[in-house]
This record gives C-alpha cells, sequence and structure tokens, in this order.
C-alpha cells in the first residue's frame, strides 16, 4: 500500500506516540536526525567513493541503493516528528519551499 507524505506523517506520529518516542525534545530529536545525516553520508560515500574498510564486505549495487533509500527516509522520517512538534503539515513545507526557490531564481509560477 502505498502512502501519501501526509498519511505517513500520521501513522509515523502514531506510531512514536505509542512507543513514548514522540515526547522527546525538538532539540533530541534534532540530534537524532544529525545521526541520520551521518548515516545518509556514509551510504552516499559507499556509492560515490566506495568503502575501503576491513571489517566491511563489498556491497552490490542493489543493497548501496536500497540502503540509500533507507537512510533517506530515517532522515525524512524525523523532519516529519519535528515539523508534527509543530504543527506543519508537509503539503506547506514542499509548497513554502518551492514558492522561495520560484522567487529566488525568478521562475514562474
Amino acid at each position: 500500500m502505498t502512502k501519501s507524505l501526509d498519511e505517513h506523517q500520521k501513522w509515523l506520529v502514531n506510531f512514536y506516540k505509542n512507543r513514548d518516542w514522540y515526547n522527546y525534545s525538538s532539540l533530541i530529536r534534532l540530534n537524532f536526525l544529525s545521526e541520520e545525516v551521518g548515516e545518509l553520508n556514509r551510504a552516499v560515500r559507499s556509492i560515490e567513493l566506495g568503502r575501503d574498510h576491513p571489517g566491511e564486505s563489498q556491497k552490490t549495487e542493489a543493497e548501496l541503493q536500497y540502503n540509500l533509500r533507507e537512510e533517506l527516509a530515517d532522515c525524512l522520517d524525523q523532519i516529519l516528528i519535528i515539523a508534527d512538534k509543530y504543527g506543519i503539515d508537509p503539503q506547506t513545507l514542499i509548497n513554502q519551499n518551492e514558492t522561495k526557490i520560484k522567487a529566488r531564481f525568478n521562475l514562474p509560477d
């Protein structure tokens, strides 16, 4: 089943609340986001530069792509939780960002 971003955010918030994870402050949540960004960095580095670590086996292209999607999703989830804590729906973020870019680069609507 494919969910919209809004549906996923609602599901995610419910999941976090049920596990008592939602109550962490936004400052703590930003630490979690930083950790996930570090893992995303590692996933991109593995694709772009490869890994040369004696404790790791060589991953297939499919494994690398799966890991990249996983880390991007983990970052997105942290952003969605922070947005929910401040009452901001995902579509608002998307619209506001697109409006800002269009204005900054003089792009038509």
